[in-house]
Protein backbone atom coordinates (compact mmCIF):
# COMPACT_ATOMS: atom_id res chain seq x y z
CA UNK A 1 0.00 0.00 0.00
CA UNK A 2 1.20 3.52 -0.85
CA UNK A 3 2.13 5.55 2.21
CA UNK A 4 -0.58 8.14 3.03
CA UNK A 5 0.24 11.72 2.08
CA UNK A 6 -0.77 14.37 4.61
CA UNK A 7 -0.55 18.05 3.68
CA UNK A 8 -1.35 21.08 5.85
CA UNK A 9 -2.48 24.51 4.71
CA UNK A 10 -2.12 27.58 6.94
CA UNK A 11 -4.22 30.60 6.01
CA UNK A 12 -2.91 33.61 7.97
CA UNK A 13 -5.69 36.11 7.36
CA UNK A 14 -6.72 39.47 8.74
CA UNK A 15 -9.74 38.12 10.62
CA UNK A 16 -8.75 34.48 11.15
CA UNK A 17 -5.88 32.02 11.13
CA UNK A 18 -7.04 28.69 9.76
CA UNK A 19 -5.11 25.41 9.72
CA UNK A 20 -6.36 22.50 7.63
CA UNK A 21 -4.83 19.01 7.42
CA UNK A 22 -5.79 16.95 4.39
CA UNK A 23 -5.05 13.50 3.07
CA UNK A 24 -4.69 12.82 -0.64
CA UNK A 25 -7.20 10.29 -1.97
CA UNK A 26 -6.79 8.10 -5.04
CA UNK A 27 -9.68 9.77 -6.90
CA UNK A 28 -7.99 13.17 -6.90
CA UNK A 29 -9.99 14.43 -3.94
CA UNK A 30 -8.86 15.11 -0.39
CA UNK A 31 -10.17 14.05 2.97
CA UNK A 32 -9.87 16.74 5.64
CA UNK A 33 -8.63 15.05 8.81
CA UNK A 34 -8.49 18.14 11.01
CA UNK A 35 -9.26 21.84 10.77
CA UNK A 36 -9.36 24.82 13.09
CA UNK A 37 -9.64 28.58 12.92
CA UNK A 38 -8.75 31.13 15.55
CA UNK A 39 -9.16 34.88 15.74
CA UNK A 40 -6.39 36.84 14.05
CA UNK A 41 -5.39 40.08 15.77
CA UNK A 42 -1.82 40.53 14.53
CA UNK A 43 -2.53 40.89 10.80
CA UNK A 44 -3.79 43.92 8.86
CA UNK A 45 -4.58 43.95 5.15
CA UNK A 46 -2.90 40.57 4.77
CA UNK A 47 0.41 41.63 6.38
CA UNK A 48 1.78 40.69 9.80
CA UNK A 49 1.94 43.68 12.17
CA UNK A 50 2.29 41.88 15.50
CA UNK A 51 4.58 38.84 15.58
CA UNK A 52 3.64 37.56 19.06
CA UNK A 53 -0.13 37.73 18.51
CA UNK A 54 0.19 36.03 15.14
CA UNK A 55 2.40 33.27 16.56
CA UNK A 56 -0.13 32.62 19.32
CA UNK A 57 -2.97 32.38 16.79
CA UNK A 58 -0.95 30.00 14.63
CA UNK A 59 -0.11 27.78 17.60
CA UNK A 60 -3.73 27.54 18.68
CA UNK A 61 -4.97 26.70 15.18
CA UNK A 62 -2.23 24.13 14.57
CA UNK A 63 -2.72 22.57 18.00
CA UNK A 64 -6.43 22.03 17.44
CA UNK A 65 -5.96 20.73 13.89
CA UNK A 66 -3.25 18.38 15.17
CA UNK A 67 -5.52 17.07 17.92
CA UNK A 68 -8.40 16.48 15.51
CA UNK A 69 -6.30 14.74 12.88
CA UNK A 70 -3.96 12.94 15.27
CA UNK A 71 -1.19 14.04 12.90
CA UNK A 72 2.01 15.65 14.07
CA UNK A 73 2.26 18.77 11.91
CA UNK A 74 5.86 19.58 11.02
CA UNK A 75 5.57 21.87 7.99
CA UNK A 76 2.84 23.91 6.37
CA UNK A 77 1.90 25.45 3.04
CA UNK A 78 1.36 29.12 3.85
CA UNK A 79 -0.77 31.64 2.00
CA UNK A 80 0.45 35.17 1.32
CA UNK A 81 -1.47 38.29 0.27
CA UNK A 82 -1.23 42.01 0.97
CA UNK A 83 -0.94 45.32 -0.80
CA UNK A 84 2.79 44.73 -1.34
CA UNK A 85 2.17 41.87 -3.80
CA UNK A 86 2.70 42.60 -7.49
CA UNK A 87 3.25 40.50 -10.59
CA UNK A 88 4.88 40.80 -13.99
CA UNK A 89 5.42 38.77 -17.15
CA UNK A 90 8.85 37.47 -18.09
CA UNK A 91 10.14 35.82 -21.26
CA UNK A 92 12.94 33.30 -20.88
CA UNK A 93 14.88 31.30 -23.43
CA UNK A 94 17.75 28.85 -23.81
CA UNK A 95 19.73 27.21 -26.62
CA UNK A 96 20.06 23.49 -25.98
CA UNK A 97 23.45 21.77 -26.25
CA UNK A 98 21.84 18.49 -27.35
CA UNK A 99 19.01 19.43 -29.74
CA UNK A 100 18.76 15.87 -31.07
CA UNK A 101 17.72 14.59 -27.62
CA UNK A 102 14.36 15.04 -25.97
CA UNK A 103 13.68 17.96 -23.62
CA UNK A 104 13.82 16.92 -19.96
CA UNK A 105 12.15 18.26 -16.83
CA UNK A 106 15.60 19.16 -15.46
CA UNK A 107 16.16 21.51 -18.39
CA UNK A 108 12.77 23.15 -17.91
CA UNK A 109 13.41 23.57 -14.19
CA UNK A 110 16.82 25.16 -14.80
CA UNK A 111 15.19 27.57 -17.20
CA UNK A 112 12.52 28.41 -14.64
CA UNK A 113 15.17 28.90 -11.95
CA UNK A 114 16.79 31.57 -14.12
CA UNK A 115 13.57 33.57 -13.95
CA UNK A 116 14.06 33.89 -10.18
CA UNK A 117 17.21 35.89 -10.91
CA UNK A 118 15.67 38.71 -12.95
CA UNK A 119 16.18 42.27 -11.74
CA UNK A 120 13.48 43.68 -9.46
CA UNK A 121 13.11 46.68 -7.16
CA UNK A 122 15.27 46.90 -4.00
CA UNK A 123 13.52 45.45 -0.96
CA UNK A 124 11.55 42.96 -3.06
CA UNK A 125 11.94 39.26 -3.77
CA UNK A 126 10.42 36.79 -6.19
CA UNK A 127 8.25 34.27 -4.37
CA UNK A 128 6.94 32.27 -7.32
CA UNK A 129 7.48 31.77 -11.05
CA UNK A 130 4.59 30.09 -12.87
CA UNK A 131 5.03 28.85 -16.47
CA UNK A 132 2.33 30.02 -18.89
CA UNK A 133 3.38 28.57 -22.25
CA UNK A 134 6.47 27.36 -24.11
CA UNK A 135 7.79 28.04 -27.60
CA UNK A 136 9.96 25.38 -29.29
CA UNK A 137 11.85 26.55 -32.41
CA UNK A 138 9.22 29.26 -32.99
CA UNK A 139 6.28 26.87 -32.51
CA UNK A 140 4.15 28.52 -29.82
CA UNK A 141 1.27 27.55 -27.52
CA UNK A 142 3.02 24.48 -26.11
CA UNK A 143 1.99 23.66 -22.54
CA UNK A 144 4.31 20.75 -21.73
CA UNK A 145 7.42 20.44 -23.92
CA UNK A 146 8.84 17.49 -22.00
CA UNK A 147 9.80 14.74 -24.45
CA UNK A 148 9.86 17.03 -27.49
CA UNK A 149 12.95 17.72 -29.62
CA UNK A 150 14.21 21.20 -30.44
CA UNK A 151 17.14 23.59 -30.41
CA UNK A 152 15.67 26.78 -28.95
CA UNK A 153 13.29 26.67 -26.00
CA UNK A 154 11.43 29.80 -24.90
CA UNK A 155 8.90 30.30 -22.13
CA UNK A 156 6.52 32.94 -20.82
CA UNK A 157 6.29 33.14 -17.04
CA UNK A 158 3.99 34.83 -14.55
CA UNK A 159 6.33 36.17 -11.87
CA UNK A 160 4.97 37.00 -8.40
CA UNK A 161 6.89 39.52 -6.30
CA UNK A 162 6.55 40.50 -2.63
CA UNK A 163 8.24 42.79 -0.14
CA UNK A 164 11.17 41.13 1.62
CA UNK A 165 10.16 42.38 5.07
CA UNK A 166 6.60 41.05 4.71
CA UNK A 167 7.87 37.62 3.67
CA UNK A 168 10.42 37.58 6.51
CA UNK A 169 7.71 38.46 9.06
CA UNK A 170 5.62 35.50 7.92
CA UNK A 171 8.62 33.16 8.06
CA UNK A 172 9.49 34.44 11.54
CA UNK A 173 5.97 33.64 12.75
CA UNK A 174 6.12 30.14 11.25
CA UNK A 175 9.51 29.41 12.81
CA UNK A 176 8.55 30.81 16.22
CA UNK A 177 5.49 28.57 16.14
CA UNK A 178 7.82 25.57 15.81
CA UNK A 179 7.00 24.87 12.17
CA UNK A 180 8.71 24.82 8.81
CA UNK A 181 7.41 26.49 5.66
CA UNK A 182 6.93 23.98 2.86
CA UNK A 183 5.71 26.48 0.24
CA UNK A 184 4.68 30.14 0.22
CA UNK A 185 1.65 30.36 -2.07
CA UNK A 186 -0.21 33.42 -3.32
CA UNK A 187 -3.67 33.16 -1.80
CA UNK A 188 -5.80 33.75 -4.94
CA UNK A 189 -3.93 30.90 -6.63
CA UNK A 190 -4.80 28.64 -3.70
CA UNK A 191 -8.45 29.75 -3.64
CA UNK A 192 -8.73 29.17 -7.38
CA UNK A 193 -7.43 25.63 -6.92
CA UNK A 194 -10.36 24.92 -4.57
CA UNK A 195 -13.31 26.52 -6.40
CA UNK A 196 -12.50 26.64 -10.14
CA UNK A 197 -12.41 23.64 -12.47
CA UNK A 198 -10.41 23.04 -15.66
CA UNK A 199 -13.30 23.89 -17.98
CA UNK A 200 -13.63 27.34 -16.43
CA UNK A 201 -9.88 27.93 -16.65
CA UNK A 202 -10.02 26.98 -20.31
CA UNK A 203 -13.01 29.22 -21.12
CA UNK A 204 -11.67 32.18 -19.15
CA UNK A 205 -12.56 33.06 -15.57
CA UNK A 206 -11.69 35.55 -12.84
CA UNK A 207 -11.36 34.34 -9.25
CA UNK A 208 -12.31 37.04 -6.73
CA UNK A 209 -11.68 36.17 -3.08
CA UNK A 210 -13.21 38.79 -0.76
CA UNK A 211 -11.60 38.13 2.61
CA UNK A 212 -11.31 40.17 5.77
CA UNK A 213 -8.37 42.41 4.89
CA UNK A 214 -7.81 41.95 1.15
CA UNK A 215 -9.69 41.14 -2.03
CA UNK A 216 -7.56 38.76 -4.09
CA UNK A 217 -7.85 38.29 -7.85
CA UNK A 218 -6.57 35.66 -10.28
CA UNK A 219 -7.50 35.65 -13.98
CA UNK A 220 -7.23 32.52 -16.15
CA UNK A 221 -7.71 31.82 -19.84
CA UNK A 222 -6.77 28.76 -21.92
CA UNK A 223 -5.69 27.13 -18.65
CA UNK A 224 -3.07 29.87 -18.22
CA UNK A 225 -2.75 32.21 -15.25
CA UNK A 226 -2.59 35.63 -16.91
CA UNK A 227 -3.00 38.09 -14.07
CA UNK A 228 -3.01 38.30 -10.27
CA UNK A 229 -3.72 41.27 -8.03
CA UNK A 230 -4.41 42.08 -4.37
CA UNK A 231 -6.77 44.93 -3.43
CA UNK A 232 -5.93 46.11 0.12
CA UNK A 233 -9.47 46.35 1.47
CA UNK A 234 -12.39 43.98 1.91
CA UNK A 235 -14.69 42.84 4.72
CA UNK A 236 -12.96 44.71 7.55
CA UNK A 237 -13.42 48.04 5.78
CA UNK A 238 -17.14 47.32 5.43
CA UNK A 239 -17.32 46.60 9.16
CA UNK A 240 -15.47 49.84 9.90
CA UNK A 241 -17.93 51.79 7.73
CA UNK A 242 -20.86 50.33 9.69
CA UNK A 243 -19.10 51.09 12.97
CA UNK A 244 -18.67 54.76 12.01
CA UNK A 245 -21.91 55.21 10.08
CA UNK A 246 -24.18 53.66 12.70
CA UNK A 247 -22.19 54.83 15.77
CA UNK A 248 -21.86 51.35 17.26
CA UNK A 249 -18.84 49.38 18.44
CA UNK A 250 -16.96 47.20 15.93
CA UNK A 251 -18.05 43.93 17.50
CA UNK A 252 -21.68 44.92 17.01
CA UNK A 253 -20.96 46.20 13.51
CA UNK A 254 -19.46 42.84 12.48
CA UNK A 255 -22.37 40.94 14.02
CA UNK A 256 -25.11 42.86 12.23
CA UNK A 257 -23.16 42.79 8.96
CA UNK A 258 -23.01 38.99 9.08
CA UNK A 259 -26.58 38.45 10.30
CA UNK A 260 -28.55 41.25 8.65
CA UNK A 261 -26.26 42.81 6.06
CA UNK A 262 -27.12 43.07 2.38
CA UNK A 263 -25.15 44.37 -0.58
CA UNK A 264 -28.24 45.93 -2.18
CA UNK A 265 -30.25 48.55 -0.31
CA UNK A 266 -33.30 48.17 -2.59
CA UNK A 267 -33.78 44.60 -1.32
CA UNK A 268 -34.72 45.88 2.16
CA UNK A 269 -37.96 47.54 3.22
CA UNK A 270 -37.91 50.97 4.83
CA UNK A 271 -39.75 49.69 7.91
CA UNK A 272 -37.22 46.95 8.80
CA UNK A 273 -35.08 47.67 11.85
CA UNK A 274 -32.65 45.84 14.10
CA UNK A 275 -32.17 46.74 17.75
CA UNK A 276 -28.58 46.98 19.07
CA UNK A 277 -28.09 46.68 22.88
CA UNK A 278 -26.77 49.81 24.55
CA UNK A 279 -23.39 49.96 26.28
CA UNK A 280 -23.36 49.67 30.09
CA UNK A 281 -27.11 50.01 30.48
CA UNK A 282 -27.69 52.80 27.96
CA UNK A 283 -30.74 52.75 25.69
CA UNK A 284 -30.78 50.25 22.79
CA UNK A 285 -30.12 51.68 19.35
CA UNK A 286 -32.39 50.94 16.41
CA UNK A 287 -30.79 50.72 12.97
CA UNK A 288 -32.67 50.69 9.68
CA UNK A 289 -31.74 47.63 7.62
CA UNK A 290 -32.06 49.72 4.48
CA UNK A 291 -29.57 52.26 5.82
CA UNK A 292 -27.29 49.39 6.86
CA UNK A 293 -27.47 47.96 3.33
CA UNK A 294 -26.75 51.40 1.85
CA UNK A 295 -23.50 51.60 3.83
CA UNK A 296 -22.50 48.08 2.78
CA UNK A 297 -23.46 48.61 -0.86
CA UNK A 298 -21.38 51.78 -1.19
CA UNK A 299 -18.21 50.02 -0.05
CA UNK A 300 -18.85 46.81 -1.99
CA UNK A 301 -19.38 48.85 -5.15
CA UNK A 302 -16.01 50.52 -4.58
CA UNK A 303 -14.34 47.11 -4.16
CA UNK A 304 -16.06 45.80 -7.30
CA UNK A 305 -14.92 48.84 -9.29
CA UNK A 306 -11.32 47.96 -8.35
CA UNK A 307 -11.97 44.31 -9.24
CA UNK A 308 -13.41 45.28 -12.62
CA UNK A 309 -10.41 47.50 -13.33
CA UNK A 310 -8.04 44.56 -12.71
CA UNK A 311 -10.12 42.17 -14.80
CA UNK A 312 -10.20 44.60 -17.72
CA UNK A 313 -6.41 44.43 -17.90
CA UNK A 314 -6.92 40.93 -19.35
CA UNK A 315 -10.56 40.69 -20.49
CA UNK A 316 -10.33 42.81 -23.68
CA UNK A 317 -7.67 40.42 -25.04
CA UNK A 318 -8.89 37.14 -23.56
CA UNK A 319 -12.65 37.02 -23.14
CA UNK A 320 -13.74 35.48 -19.85
CA UNK A 321 -16.61 33.25 -20.93
CA UNK A 322 -17.05 31.78 -17.43
CA UNK A 323 -17.23 35.24 -15.86
CA UNK A 324 -16.39 35.66 -12.18
CA UNK A 325 -16.23 33.15 -9.34
CA UNK A 326 -16.72 35.00 -6.05
CA UNK A 327 -15.51 33.32 -2.86
CA UNK A 328 -14.22 34.16 0.64
CA UNK A 329 -16.17 35.54 3.58
CA UNK A 330 -17.41 38.49 1.54
CA UNK A 331 -19.17 36.11 -0.84
CA UNK A 332 -21.58 35.22 1.98
CA UNK A 333 -23.10 38.72 2.01
CA UNK A 334 -26.70 38.68 0.84
CA UNK A 335 -27.25 39.90 -2.75
CA UNK A 336 -23.52 40.35 -3.40
CA UNK A 337 -23.77 38.08 -6.44
CA UNK A 338 -26.48 40.26 -8.01
CA UNK A 339 -24.55 43.45 -7.30
CA UNK A 340 -21.35 41.98 -8.78
CA UNK A 341 -23.19 41.03 -11.97
CA UNK A 342 -24.66 44.53 -12.23
CA UNK A 343 -21.33 46.29 -11.64
CA UNK A 344 -19.16 44.11 -13.89
CA UNK A 345 -21.64 43.05 -16.58
CA UNK A 346 -20.39 39.48 -16.28
CA UNK A 347 -21.84 36.21 -15.07
CA UNK A 348 -21.06 35.66 -11.40
CA UNK A 349 -21.33 32.54 -9.26
CA UNK A 350 -20.41 31.89 -5.63
CA UNK A 351 -17.45 29.53 -5.28
CA UNK A 352 -17.77 26.75 -2.69
CA UNK A 353 -14.70 24.57 -1.98
CA UNK A 354 -16.60 21.30 -2.13
CA UNK A 355 -15.71 19.84 -5.52
CA UNK A 356 -12.45 18.26 -4.34
CA UNK A 357 -13.63 17.24 -0.87
CA UNK A 358 -14.42 13.60 -0.19
CA UNK A 359 -17.85 12.62 1.09
CA UNK A 360 -16.54 12.12 4.64
CA UNK A 361 -16.08 15.86 5.21
CA UNK A 362 -18.51 17.99 7.21
CA UNK A 363 -20.66 20.66 5.59
CA UNK A 364 -18.93 23.46 7.52
CA UNK A 365 -15.81 23.01 5.38
CA UNK A 366 -17.82 23.70 2.22
CA UNK A 367 -18.21 27.36 3.22
CA UNK A 368 -16.45 29.99 1.06
CA UNK A 369 -14.49 31.13 4.14
CA UNK A 370 -12.41 27.92 3.88
CA UNK A 371 -11.62 28.27 0.16
CA UNK A 372 -8.08 29.52 0.73
CA UNK A 373 -7.23 26.94 3.42
CA UNK A 374 -8.51 24.01 1.37
CA UNK A 375 -6.85 25.45 -1.71
CA UNK A 376 -3.52 25.57 0.13
CA UNK A 377 -3.83 21.82 0.81
CA UNK A 378 -4.69 21.09 -2.84
CA UNK A 379 -1.91 23.33 -4.17
CA UNK A 380 0.49 21.81 -1.65
CA UNK A 381 -0.29 18.33 -3.00
CA UNK A 382 0.21 19.53 -6.58
CA UNK A 383 3.62 21.02 -5.76
CA UNK A 384 4.62 17.94 -3.75
CA UNK A 385 3.90 15.74 -6.75
CA UNK A 386 5.87 18.12 -8.99
CA UNK A 387 8.85 17.87 -6.62
CA UNK A 388 8.75 14.09 -6.90
CA UNK A 389 8.69 14.40 -10.69
CA UNK A 390 11.60 16.84 -10.81
CA UNK A 391 13.76 16.00 -7.79
CA UNK A 392 12.93 12.31 -7.33
CA UNK A 393 12.42 12.81 -3.60
CA UNK A 394 9.59 12.51 -1.12
CA UNK A 395 9.78 15.24 1.52
CA UNK A 396 8.56 14.12 4.94
CA UNK A 397 5.60 16.35 5.71
CA UNK A 398 3.99 14.77 8.77
CA UNK A 399 4.31 12.16 11.43
CA UNK A 400 1.43 10.51 13.23
CA UNK A 401 0.97 11.47 16.86
CA UNK A 402 0.85 7.85 17.99
CA UNK A 403 2.14 4.53 16.71
CA UNK A 404 1.15 4.06 13.05
CA UNK A 405 -1.75 1.80 12.17
CA UNK A 406 -1.19 -1.69 10.83
CA UNK A 407 -0.20 -1.67 7.12
CA UNK A 408 -3.47 -3.25 6.02
CA UNK A 409 -5.56 -0.56 7.71
CA UNK A 410 -6.49 2.46 5.60
CA UNK A 411 -6.91 4.85 8.53
CA UNK A 412 -4.71 6.97 10.76
CA UNK A 413 -4.36 6.32 14.48
CA UNK A 414 -7.15 6.84 16.95
CA UNK A 415 -7.91 10.39 18.17
CA UNK A 416 -6.14 11.79 21.22
CA UNK A 417 -7.65 10.52 24.48
CA UNK A 418 -9.92 13.29 25.90
CA UNK A 419 -8.50 12.62 29.40
CA UNK A 420 -5.08 13.68 28.16
CA UNK A 421 -6.28 16.84 26.39
CA UNK A 422 -5.71 19.32 29.22
CA UNK A 423 -2.18 18.14 29.74
CA UNK A 424 -1.55 18.34 26.02
CA UNK A 425 -2.73 21.94 25.83
CA UNK A 426 -0.44 22.98 28.70
CA UNK A 427 2.52 21.35 27.02
CA UNK A 428 1.75 22.98 23.66
CA UNK A 429 2.42 26.47 25.03
CA UNK A 430 6.08 25.68 25.60
CA UNK A 431 6.58 23.29 22.69
CA UNK A 432 4.12 23.25 19.79
CA UNK A 433 3.87 19.57 18.96
CA UNK A 434 4.66 16.54 21.12
CA UNK A 435 4.62 12.85 20.64
CA UNK A 436 1.54 11.61 22.50
CA UNK A 437 3.46 8.72 24.04
CA UNK A 438 5.98 11.16 25.54
CA UNK A 439 3.16 13.23 27.00
CA UNK A 440 1.58 10.18 28.62
CA UNK A 441 4.89 9.37 30.29
CA UNK A 442 5.26 12.95 31.57
CA UNK A 443 1.73 12.94 32.98
CA UNK A 444 2.36 9.67 34.79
Amino acid sequence: MEKPLYIAGLDIGTTKVACIVGERKENGKINILGYAKTESTGVKHGMVFNIDETVTAIQRAVEEASNQSNIRIKSVNVGIAGRHIRSLCHHGQMIRETPDKTITMDELEKMRDEAFKIAIEPGEEIIDVIPQEYIIDNESDIRNPKGMIGLQVEANYHVIIARVDSVRNIMTCINKAGLEMEHLILEPIASARAVIDDDEREAGVALVDMGGGTTDIAVFHDNILYHTAVIPFAGNVITDDIHKGCLIIKKQAEAIKVQYGSAMATENRTDEYVSIPGIRGSQPKEISLQNLASIIQARVEEILDCVNMEIQKVNPVHKLISGIVLTGGGAMLKHVQQLAEFKTGMNVRIGYPDEYLSNENVDELKSPIYSTGIGLVLEGIKRYEHEILVNKRQPEIFEENEEPAEPEEDVVTEPVNPKDKDGFIKKILSRLIHNINDIDQNIE
